[in-house]
């Protein structure tokens, strides 16, 4: 029997076997088979690929690498906001680029890149796993793929393009030297503030040419390059500043671990603080700002990453309304600006800074903010920054949690409504706190048994940590959250009892959001503006438009407790209230006064029916970012929430609704949160603002102005006012060591037989007036405790020197954040 003979006889043995087998037994494949599928398919897969990388060329470089400009427009879809989106780059040779620029780089993006092909199999594989297995979402590109990617393809993320990028990154790993590799990665990369290469990047963060960057600079910049915008460290939120450090802490260890730098050269890098931003051309005035907001939104909501955003083309139609925005400046300079002087104040009147946002309740868009005077100038969006605590304007959350929690109250028991009674009693330790906290009310005022309404209108401390307390420090933080404060705020925090008072940092926006969502009865919208996203010029090779995000309302809030809450603010835009100068409106409108620890900042947040609008004051050292006192600010020794951020509150809100229908906020309290027919503040008839009305003087910190009745809370709408004016500034004669007048409004009670609301009786039981005790007496404030203020206007003593504050702790602050621990007041 020949060979041949053999193999066929064995193989008709093997047929004749199989087909004894069972018809199941028969159908599933042999080994044989399997083996050969398989070697069949890598055989495929490796000749198409062959034959992919051959034909495949490598794309022209120019024709993806060049950039247009970002066009922004306001709501009218018409109007130009500004163009941006040139890109500043200056390319180098990798000569001029230090060699630690080279070795941090590497470190940070590609460790492997000099012993890889352009592609890393085993790090593709771990990033995926990583993935998956819920380590983080991670990139397993080389250095290699992330140039191929920047200068020959596009950053959309398909397929297709990291299929091309996977050929095209082992054609060039084989083409080019590894040092031209890198070179052209370092001179394509997005470094942040409109930074693309490594030249560019080194003027923008430290004012110098490329050949003169230190290591530690280096490694700075090599950790820019996972997050441009969000690492700068001027710019970050506390929490992606610390995530910048850690990058940049990152590099250095990698610089260790792959022989470049010893480990006592890595223990004696310290951070190299960067220089502030310089404004990009073009965006002057508001327009910066602006641009800023927008940006923000599509970077954050991952519509766009920074890259392709920074790369431009894109026509970006807004959410902001040109009327609005141009009102919105104007009110912060007639009713703020014109008073300063810092000529005669140098120590008092620089560096004052406001930040503004202003929403529909109704649909949550954005259609104005104020960032700062000029972003030629002042190149910060302080209408985005979260490093100022809210104070008192966080208590309306307070009372919405207590209000929903269904828990009682530690006076009574009873579920907690708006009448429910509290001590007022200044610095009494709040009960069952997590931490020990016994807040002062301002000027040190005993209130005896009080209402949460009436606690609300004079902004009392020690009613309101311990309402919060009682409510659950869980809840209220929850509640915060599912109204519009983001949840990664620093003073957030509910195992500190004085987030009661507004530890919590926000940024205008983030505020304004909350008090959008009360003004829409508790349907919350998160804060939004870009409302269309085109290519100005589409065509082969651009990525894909995406779509935008629907907007759709969440319920924050039920509309009872919402409405309640509402009800409640209603009166402190009253001539009680510590919102007094909003008066000037003259329609129905609700809001919150709240001013800081040591008058460090000073808030007011209001909304009517269409509009939510929050404005924010402080002081800032422009080169070490520290907090400075209010006092002394145009000469008064107190600046509180009810001040100048009201009076551009009033302003702003009179001008842009001039004109429109005055509308009532049709309140559906429940019944658990109405106020009683006995037990509320007594109300009188809506008041308006006279013409020739004349200042009235401040009362007391916590007393009363002489006047009976509180408008827009009897339960009825309120009528406008003959003509909404904004509360005018001081006459000239008003000068330095003189205390902020209260708002140019007479409050008149109708004559009979003018028809009147329903009227909230005062409480039937006694109750001990408020009583200032002498301040000297009291020990000195403990660190963490507060110093509330909470009238409208400054208090009428001398200014104190620029350097102090009303009642300091003795505590400091670390630039450009908050400190959680200390706690706000007002």
């Amino acid at each position: 029997m020949t060979l041949s003979t053999g193999r066929r006889a064995r193989r008709a043995a093997r047929r004749e076997a199989r087909r004894a087998l069972p018809l199941r037994r028969r159908l599933l494949p042999t080994w044989r088979m399997c083996l050969g599928a398989v070697l069949g398919i890598l055989l495929t897969a490796v000749g198409a690929f062959a034959v992919l990388y051959v034909i495949v060329p490598l794309p022209d470089p120019n024709a993806q690498a060049v950039a247009q400009s970002n066009v922004y427009l306001y709501a009218d879809g018409v109007t130009e906001i500004a163009r941006t989106g040139a890109v500043n780059r200056t390319d180098v040779d990798i000569e001029r680029i230090p060699v630690s620029t080279r070795q941090a780089v590497v470190s940070a993006e590609d460790r492997t890149f000099y012993q890889n092909r352009g592609i890393d199999l085993k790090g593709m594989v771990r990033a995926g796993w990583n993935t998956l297995t819920g380590q983080g979402m991670q990139g397993g590109s080389t250095i290699t793929q992330q140039y191929v990617k920047n200068y020959y393809l596009t950053q959309s993320r398909t397929i297709e393009r990291k299929g091309r990028e996977l050929l095209i990154a082992l054609k060039v790993d084989q083409q080019r030297d590894k040092n031209e590799i890198l070179a052209g990665y370092l001179n394509t990369s997005y470094f942040g503030r409109g930074a693309y290469g490594i030249q560019s990047a080194a003027r923008a963060y430290y004012g110098v040419d490329v050949s003169e960057l230190t290591l530690p600079q280096s490694a700075y910049l090599a950790a820019l390059l996972q997050a441009p915008s969000a690492y700068d460290v001027k710019t970050a939120t506390p929490a992606n500043r610390e995530r910048a450090l850690a990058r940049w802490q990152y590099t250095l260890d990698g610089m260790v671990q792959l022989g470049f730098i010893s480990a006592t050269e890595r223990a004696d890098t310290a951070f190299p603080d960067p220089i502030d931003p310089q404004p990009a051309t073009g965006l002057a005035g508001q327009a910066g700002y602006l641009v800023g907001v927008a940006d923000d939104y599509l970077v954050t909501n991952r519509i766009l990453d920074s890259a392709t955003l920074r790369a431009g083309g894109w026509r970006i139609t807004t959410t902001f309304d040109q009327d609005k925005q141009d009102a919105f400046a104007r009110a912060v300079h007639d009713e703020l600006t014109e008073e300063l002087d810092p000529a005669a104040r140098p120590a008092t009147d620089t560096d004052v800074r406001v930040a503004g946002a202003s929403v529909e309740p109704a649909t949550g868009r954005v259609v104005a903010v104020y960032g700062g005077p000029d972003y030629a100038r002042q190149p910060y969006n302080d209408a985005l920054r979260q490093d100022n605590q809210i104070g008192s304007t966080f208590k309306p959350i307070d009372l919405a949690a207590g209000l929903s929690s269904h828990r009682g109250s530690s006076s009574d028991g009873l579920p907690i409504s708006t009448e429910t009674h509290y001590d007022g009693t200044s610095e009494r330790p709040v009960t069952d706190a997590p931490t020990p906290y016994a807040p002062p009310n301002e000027d040190d005022i005993d209130y005896g048994s009080i209402t949460l309404r009436q606690a609300m209108v004079k902004s009392v401390n020690s009613v309101y940590a311990q309402e919060g307390v009682d409510a659950g420090l869980a809840h209220v933080r929850e509640t915060a959250v599912r109204l519009g404060i983001p949840a990664d705020v620093p003073g957030l925090d509910p195992a500190n009892t004085s987030m009661t008072l507004g530890t919590a940092t926000p940024s205008a926006l983030d505020l304004a959001g909350v008090y959008a969502a009360l003004a829409n009865h508790g349907e919350a919208h998160r804060p939004w503006s870009v409302a269309k996203l085109e290519r100005v010029n589409p065509g082969p090779g651009q990525p894909d438009v995406p779509d935008l995000p629907e907007q759709p309302a969440t319920t924050a809030l039920d509309r009872g407790t919402a409405d309640a809450v509402t009800d409640v603010l209603r009166d402190v835009i009253g001539p009680r209230g510590t919102g007094a100068a909003a008066l000037g409106l003259g329609r129905p409108a609700a809001g919150k006064t709240g001013t800081t620890d040591a008058n460090l900042s000073a808030w007011f947040a209001g909304y009517t029916p269409e509009l939510a609008t929050t404005v924010g004051l402080f002081r800032e050292n422009p080169k070490t970012h520290a907090k400075e006192p209010l006092a002394g600010t145009a000469g008064y020794a107190r600046i509180n929430g009810g001040a100048f951020p009201t009076r551009i509150w009033t302003s702003y809100m009179g001008d842009v609704l001039d004109g429109t229908v005055v509308r009532s906020f049709e309140l559906q309290p429940t019944e658990a949160t109405k106020w009683p027919v006995i037990g509320g503040p007594s109300t009188t008839a809506p008041t308006s603002a006279s013409p020739s009305a004349t200042p009235a003087p401040s009362p007391p910190a916590g007393g009363t102005t002489g006047t009976t009745g509180s408008p827009g809370t009897g339960g009825a709408p309120v009528p406008a006012a003959p003509a909404p004016t904004a509360p005018r500034r001081p006459t000239a004669s008003t000068g330095p060591g003189t205390t902020l007048p209260d708002p140019v409004i007479t409050v008149v009670t109708p004559e009979p037989p003018t028809l009147v609301p329903p009227t909230r009786p005062e409480p039937t039981q006694s109750q001990p007036s408020p009583t200032a005790r002498p301040t000297s007496t009291r020990p000195t404030t403990e660190p963490g405790t507060t110093t509330p203020t909470g009238t409208p206007e400054p208090t009428r003593s001398p200014a104190p020197p620029p350097t102090g504050a009303t009642k300091p702790t003795g505590t400091s602050r670390p630039p450009a954040t908050a400190d959680p621990a200390t706690p706000p007041t007002g």
